[in-house]
C-alpha cells in the first residue's frame, strides 16, 4: 500500500523533466528542419558579369563565405536569416530568405549596383623610420640650379675658347690620331712609358715654345 506514494512522488517529479526534454527535442528538430543550402551567383546589374570574391555575410549566424572567381557561392543559412552582400566598387545588397520554403535547398542570383568609392589619399615614403629618412634627406645629391647649369655651361665653353686658339687643321689631327695608335700598337702588352720624362718630347717642347707657337693670338 506504500508503493503509490512513491509512484506519484516519482511522477510529480519526473514529468516536468520529461516536458523539458521533449520540448528541446522538438527545438532540435525544427532548427535541423529550418537549414537550407543557400547558393546562387553574384552578377553586375550592367552587363550580367559575376562579381568575383564578394563578401557573403548571414548577420544571424555572423557567419558566411566569399565567391568564387565566376561569382558562385554556397553555404549553409537558416530560414528567415538576413544575408548582406558586399563588394568593392558596388552598393551592399541585402536579402531575407523566405522561412515559406518548403525545400532546404535555396538558389537566386544577387545582382549588384555599380558604386564610387572614394578613398583616402595614402603617401607612401620610401624610408621605413625617421633616422633613415634623415640620414637620405642630408646625403641627398641636389641636382643643379639654372645658375650653376649656365655656369658650368661657360667653363666649357671657355675650354672650347682656348682650344680654338691652338691652330690644328684636318692633316695635324690625322697625325696625332696615327702617332697615338701607333704608340699603344708599339707597347701593346708592356707599360707604356711616360712622355714627361721623354728628352725627346722635352725637346720638341722647347723648340716649340722658341718658336712661339704657344703664344696667345689676339682676336680682332
Amino acid at each position: 500500500m506504500k508503493i503509490y506514494p512513491v509512484i506519484l512522488f516519482s511522477f510529480v517529479f519526473l514529468l516536468p523533466g520529461l516536458a523539458v526534454a521533449q520540448r528541446a527535442q522538438e527545438e532540435q528538430e525544427q532548427y535541423y528542419k529550418d537549414l537550407v543550402q543557400f547558393s546562387g551567383a553574384v552578377v553586375t546589374g550592367d552587363s550580367l558579369r559575376p562579381v568575383s570574391f564578394a563578401h557573403i555575410i548571414d548577420h544571424n549566424t555572423g557567419y558566411g563565405t566569399i565567391s568564387d572567381f565566376y561569382g558562385y557561392f554556397s553555404f549553409v543559412a537558416r530560414k528567415g536569416d538576413s544575408i548582406t552582400f558586399s563588394a568593392v566598387g558596388f552598393k551592399k545588397g541585402h536579402f531575407i530568405i523566405p522561412d515559406t520554403i518548403h525545400s532546404n535547398r535555396y538558389t537566386m542570383f544577387q545582382v549588384m549596383t555599380s558604386d564610387t568609392v572614394y578613398l583616402s589619399e595614402t603617401v607612401i615614403y620610401p624610408w621605413p623610420t625617421k633616422e633613415q629618412f634623415k640620414e637620405a634627406f642630408l646625403t641627398l645629391e641636389i641636382p643643379d640650379d639654372d645658375y650653376e647649369i649656365a655656369r658650368k655651361n661657360l667653363e666649357r665653353y671657355e675650354l672650347y675658347v682656348r682650344a680654338q686658339e691652338i691652330p690644328m687643321d684636318g692633316s695635324m689631327n690625322y697625325r696625332n690620331y696615327i702617332n697615338q695608335t701607333v704608340d699603344k700598337l708599339y707597347y701593346a702588352g708592356q707599360t707604356q712609358p711616360i712622355s714627361l720624362l721623354n728628352p725627346f718630347a722635352w725637346a720638341q717642347f722647347i723648340k716649340a715654345w722658341q718658336e712661339g707657337k704657344f703664344k696667345r693670338k689676339d682676336k680682332k
